[in-house]
């Protein structure tokens, strides 16, 4: 495929979200509006467009190339995720809109003091920052080697430009253009695995009938593994690990919460909640199969494709340019759907959490605030990634970055679970040594295990991180308990 058509294709997409983003517009850029969508979002779109969220397009990639290494045991940590989901629907979702919350993170200020909600707050940006980055320094480089680095244009302005057409769509309604775009970006991205899968079955000689068989015969798509506790896919592990990684990555993440408290009530957000747990557990199954065709395919034809080039190799240089360009679009899709929302969810957290500006500024000013913030976060997320690009360079030190911005979120399990379910206040001021020390200690806990018992973690290392954090706040227990705030089923 010529350049000039992969360009074509994605002005063409980047032009259908910009309209979407002047008819979601038309209500005009108020912070109800970006922050909330005014509580005016239907579930049914809610739940399909974070679906998109959820996968981004590191899953979009990696997935898929996980299958010849682990075969299905991914599945494990999906099925953990059905009961993080339940636990987000009847737990978190009644506090966040009984509190009638715009940031999360509130909570923790209300139930233990300022430094805790502003640790709570700084986790989450940091994590969000490098994450966000991390994910759109890889899509970036996909695109700079199939299309820019042919085209002499720099990566520096490859990433600045995909910024600023992130920034154009979502700059005056925020979440509630975000909430549409998601589900636009959720179907592309399916389309995708569909076309891919539909191909690489006609490749191999099977029928639309016999795919499930074919996948569920083969050796391949072994889904449950007991026989090794030391193993990262041990099953306990991995379900574990996926109850918490729900609970911790979507119900205590601004990013992903910001989307359910657009729902009209607290019903809809829970309905959303139920549909999207269904949808998504069976997209990560077709995601596997489509790994477990991808690899069967390769070994037959002598391609020497693995892990994260599996997908891109094939979809690029032997299942022919029409499943190239749906990858291409669900690649891209898979990329700025969590870019988009990462970016609205980081203007959110700085305004409300950092700089208080519905507390502490009228409403015009607010606004004001709001969008100098939003351009400013933009400007940070092409640093950040400019900076791995022509700063870190090494890629597996990139990765590591991302890996230990995931440690962020144990402190977040920690300080929740803590304010939920004991009656206990603590000395605030001190929360954030515990909340910096418990990943240390995590790592430094893990890497030692691993090197002198060959116990390795996996996931599972965010509930060790959490608990961590829980064991050092009741170090802080103040002499006097106070009442928390306790869980309400009751409608706003």
């Amino acid at each position: 495929m010529q350049p000039a058509h992969i360009l074509l294709i994605i002005a063409a997409y980047f032009g259908v979200l910009i309209l979407i983003s002047y008819l979601t517009g038309k209500g005009g850029d108020s912070n109800e509006t970006f922050f909330k969508a005014k509580r005016q979002s239907p579930w049914y779109v809610v739940a399909f467009g974070m679906i998109g969220a959820s996968l981004s397009g590191v899953t979009f990639i990696s997935v898929p190339g996980w299958v010849e290494a682990s075969q299905f045991s991914y599945m494990q940590v999906v099925l953990g995720y059905i009961l993080g989901y339940l636990i987000i629907g009847t737990v978190l979702l009644p506090l966040y809109y009984r509190l009638n919350l715009t940031s999360i993170y509130t909570y923790l200020g209300e139930r233990f003091g300022s430094n805790s909600y502003k640790t709570g707050a700084s986790f989450f940006l940091i994590s969000r920052v490098v994450g966000a980055s991390f994910r759109l320094f890889l899509i970036a480089n996909v695109l700079q080697v199939i299309l820019f680095d042919d085209m002499g244009i720099p990566f520096w302005a490859t990433v600045t430009l995909t910024i600023i057409l992130i920034w154009l769509y979502t700059f005056k309604s925020g979440i509630k253009t975000i909430v549409w775009t998601d589900t636009l970006q959720t179907l592309f991205m399916l389309i995708a695995v569909g076309v891919a899968t539909y191909s690489v079955c006609q490749d191999l000689g099977l029928g639309n009938t016999g795919i499930l068989e074919y996948v569920t015969q083969s050796d391949l798509s072994r889904m449950f593994f007991f026989d090794d506790f030391k193993s990262a896919d041990y099953f306990w592990k991995q379900f574990f690990s996926g109850a918490f990684i729900a609970v911790v990555m979507t119900g205590l993440d601004q990013d992903m919460m910001q989307k359910n408290l657009t729902c009209k009530s607290l019903k809809d957000a829970q309905k959303n909640m139920f549909w999207f747990t269904i949808v998504l557990t069976v997209v990560n199954f077709f995601f596997l199969a489509l790994g477990l065709l991808l690899t069967v395919y390769a070994q037959q034809n002598g391609v020497d494709a693995h892990k994260d080039d599996l997908f891109p190799v094939l979809a690029k240089d032997y299942l022919g340019t029409g499943v190239f360009v749906f990858f291409l679009i669900g690649l891209i899709a898979a990329a700025y759907s969590s870019a988009d929302s990462a970016l609205t969810s980081l203007t959110t957290s700085f305004s409300v959490d950092i700089l208080d500006i519905e507390n502490r500024y009228e409403e015009k000013k607010q606004v004001r605030i709001r969008k100098r913030v939003h351009i400013l976060t933009s400007i940070l997320l092409i640093l950040v990634i400019i900076t791995f690009k022509y700063i870190i360079r090494n890629e597996s030190v990139i990765a590591k970055l991302f890996v230990f911005a995931g440690y962020t979120y144990g402190p977040l399990l920690g300080l929740y679970s803590f304010g939920l379910f004991t009656r206990w206040k603590v000395r605030d001021k001190l929360v954030p040594l515990v909340a910096v020390m418990s990943p240390i200690l995590s790592y430094v806990i893990a890497a030692f295990l691993q090197n002198q018992y060959h116990f390795d973690f996996g996931f599972f290392i965010i509930i060790l991180n959490g608990f961590l954090t829980f064991c050092g706040l009741t170090l802080l227990i103040r002499k006097n308990p106070g009442t928390p705030i306790t869980v309400s089923t009751a409608k706003p």
